[in-house]
């Protein structure tokens, strides 16, 4: 059923995304059967994946395969002398190992292990899957949302002091090593979450089943439901409304996207200099190409799910998702892609889903229930507080920054405190008892 409701999603999107002449998520993921693939990396993490159902010798199998596949890849562009500006020069083999694995699980597997390799092989799949789908729906947005409501945010951001606008003048002080750094880590975030989510499925090999409830799950929902908050609050950034856009970074960035200029289309040049004035927002019009993908922000969103899913994983896994959290926040905000209002929203969206997913495993808990339903009304009275109390929240800094932090705090403490009981209690410690002494 899962597969089958997510195949019709993607024909669906795929059709949408045609009736405003762009190529949809299938078209793209077929081209890289053979082009070079815009996230080489992102292959070879879907490959992990796909690869936690596997042996071990079959999983040396799997990747000298993809390995091998890749150099024929290169030595073919290069005898050929085919050159294609964009994209990885590798990840191919990775994408073609996974399609071969899901022949292999139709015609040479019965049963439960065909299941099995068949889910393995719809996990990698669907990371990767759920990356087109993601930039697609940023070209629909950037298509089907003339308008962006970025003054709202600007205004609604006094409350927090413009913390975008700080953290923009902190990372262009740092130059080109302090942006580069940051641009890797946010770029790369859903390598992270495969790092976390391998250390969750180590077992499945053994054990030949997934557990219950792993990152992926909560990534892949949030990847699926932000888009749609994208539409109902489009947004484009301060770099974008207030500063000017592609080219800020253009200079000092070893992997410039190749997105076609956009500054002239801003309110002012302000970002990050000067904070914008208080005034009445309204709507203003932006170009079809810079994706409207600010509220809820979904970097901030999925780094929360990775720090959340790394706390119980060894010691340096948790450093290193609490590392990937506050190095994505910094950048989110340093990079000018967010307002402070962004990141909020981003938070609570992330625990709700969170709440209701792992309420669904506990067959409809009701403390779940009721978690799930208060994250979703903090969620809603923070879109409507942006929207239309703005102003009041920039005059009122001292009283609209407390609650905005509060009502994010609120969700957090409510979230620690539900799944506190759904935690098993831990064994009580044996205390040693001492040995009766002979006579």
């Amino acid at each position: 059923m899962a597969a089958v409701i997510a195949l019709g999603f993607f024909i669906a999107l795929e059709f949408t995304a045609r009736s405003y002449g762009l190529p949809g998520p299938l078209t793209v993921q077929a081209r890289e059967l053979v082009l070079p693939p815009k996230s080489g990396p992102l292959l070879y993490a879907g490959l992990a994946l796909m690869m936690v159902v596997l042996t071990w010798r079959q999983r040396f199998i799997a990747l000298g395969a993809a390995i091998g596949l890749d150099v024929l890849f290169l030595a073919v562009r290069w005898v050929f002398d085919l050159h294609v500006p964009h994209g990885h020069p590798f990840g191919n083999g990775a994408l073609w190992v996974i399609l071969g694995y899901g022949v292999v699980a139709l015609t040479r597997r019965t049963g439960p292990e065909r299941v099995l390799l068949l889910k393995g092989v719809g996990l990698g799949l669907l990371l990767v899957a759920g990356r087109k789908t993601g930039d697609t729906w940023l070209l629909i947005t950037a298509k089907s949302r003339p308008q962006v409501l970025d003054p709202y945010l600007a205004d609604a951001d006094h409350a927090l002091g413009n913390p975008s606008w700080l953290m923009g003048r902190l990372v262009t002080a740092t130059g080109a090593v302090g942006f580069n750094f940051l641009d890797t880590i946010y770029g790369q975030l859903a390598v992270a979450a495969v790092v976390v989510a391998l250390y969750q499925l180590r077992h499945v090999a053994a054990d030949r089943r997934f557990p219950r409830h792993h990152l992926v799950r909560t990534f892949l929902l949030i990847g699926l439901l932000g888009p749609g908050i994208y539409m109902i609050f489009p947004v484009v950034g301060p770099v974008f409304a207030y500063g000017t856009g592609t080219d800020h970074w253009a200079s000092i960035a070893l992997w410039s996207p190749q997105i076609p200029s956009d500054g002239h289309w801003a309110v002012a040049n302000l970002w990050p200099q000067t904070p914008p004035p208080i005034s009445a927002p309204h709507s203003i019009p932006f170009d079809e190409v810079t994706p409207r993908n600010c509220m809820p922000s979904l970097h901030t969103a999925w780094a929360t799910a990775i720090f959340i899913h790394s706390r119980k994983g060894p010691r340096l896994l948790r450093y290193a998702g609490t590392f990937w959290l506050i190095a994505t926040l910094c950048a989110t905000l340093g990079f000018g892609y967010h307002y402070g209002v962004d990141l909020i929203a981003g938070v609570v969206f992330t625990l709700t889903i969170e709440a209701g997913v792992r309420t669904f495993d506990r067959g409809w808990d009701r403390s779940g229930l009721r978690l799930t339903a208060y994250g979703t009304a903090v969620f809603v009275a923070l879109l409507v507080s942006y929207r239309w109390l703005p102003v009041q929240m920039a005059e009122y800094p001292w009283l609209a920054g407390p609650l905005l932090l509060l009502a994010m705090v609120s969700v957090i403490y409510g979230y620690l405190r539900t799944v506190a009981r759904w935690e098993p209690a831990p064994a009580p410690a044996r205390v040693p008892q001492p040995e009766p002494e002979l006579l």
